[in-house]
């Protein structure tokens, strides 16, 4: 059962943020609109999280004005995105935890003119805090290696300077692509399907450790399953940003780009650590940049 938050008009909150259309008295009105596709307890806390963000941003037009204001969808996932992006309307998408790669294949099935009014947050971390995690971790200069495939092939300008880029083709056996970077010291991982999937990653964890390369993962759950660190988001921290996004949209009328996490923390496997004698410190494990207190 999809959920759907935030109307033109004010509305009573119920369980986990769902609202109600209020169709008397004297509303405030807000157009925006929190738009999922399951109904599961992390969805809700997402949701509800969400809306208590974005109310007060939206909360100061009367209804009057607010319903020539154009609508902003606000989706949270992949089948969310997709079933907004179908939406033939004139509105404005904010995508939230659904990745680069999810964003990239969404949008380039639309017309140019539909994505300039749609941006994301994307749900992995930002290659630039990943390196300043490394330099943290390391304390010196270390050779970084990222996997693509044509999958996030697009990252590419991101990496240039900071990794050593190196292809892979799924007809590949991924342990040659792991013989090919067995020189660097760190692999740089990211949410890219062919690469790892359930198949791969356990190889590609093992033969990293074998060679005392460290994984910088994309998830806390892939540091649980052995990569040494990574940063990563929380849902406050996401929809805050989220609701920055949103922000600068009601005050300028500009729509910021597709980004990646602003907002984070930082996890590290400190067994893992201890193995490739990585000595961590204090600086490391509070690396993190917390969202600004707003004033509601």
């Amino acid at each position: 059962m999809a959920l759907a938050i935030g109307l033109t008009l004010s509305g009573t909150a119920g369980a986990a943020g769902v609202v109600s259309p209020a169709s008397s008295g004297n509303p405030t009105g807000f157009r925006f609109e929190i738009v999922t596709a399951d109904d599961s307890g992390v969805t809700r806390r997402i949701a509800d999280d969400l809306y208590k963000q974005l109310v007060p941003i939206f909360g100061g037009f009367r209804t009057e004005l607010a319903q020539h204001r154009r609508m902003v969808y606000v989706a949270i996932g992949p089948v969310a995105l997709r079933n907004v992006a179908a939406r033939k309307c004139d509105c404005v998408v904010i995508a939230a935890f659904t990745s680069s790669q999810v964003w990239r294949s969404v949008t380039e099935e639309l017309q140019p003119a539909r994505v300039l009014s749609m941006t994301a947050i994307y749900a992995e971390p930002a290659p630039v805090d990943q390196l300043r995690l490394i330099e943290l971790l390391y304390k010196r200069p270390v050779r970084v290696a990222a996997i693509v495939s044509s999958n996030t092939g697009f990252l590419k300008p991101t990496l240039q300077g900071i990794a050593e880029i190196e292809h892979y083709d799924p007809s590949e056996d991924i342990n040659v692509v792991l013989n090919r970077i067995g020189k660097t010291e760190v692999l740089l991982a990211m949410p890219d399907r062919s690469v790892y999937n359930t198949e791969n990653v356990r190889n590609i964890l093992l033969s990293t450790y074998r060679h005392n390369q460290a994984v910088i993962g994309f998830s806390a759950d892939m540091v649980m399953a052995g990569a040494l660190a990574t940063t990563y988001s929380t849902i406050e921290q996401i929809n805050a940003q989220v609701a920055d996004v949103a922000n600068e949209f009601v005050v300028t009328g500009e729509l910021a780009p597709p980004q990646f996490p602003r907002y984070f923390s930082t996890v590290i496997n400190e067994g893992v650590a201890r193995s490739l004698d990585v000595a961590v410190d204090d600086a490391a494990r509070n690396f993190t940049r917390r969202p600004p207190v707003r004033r509601q």
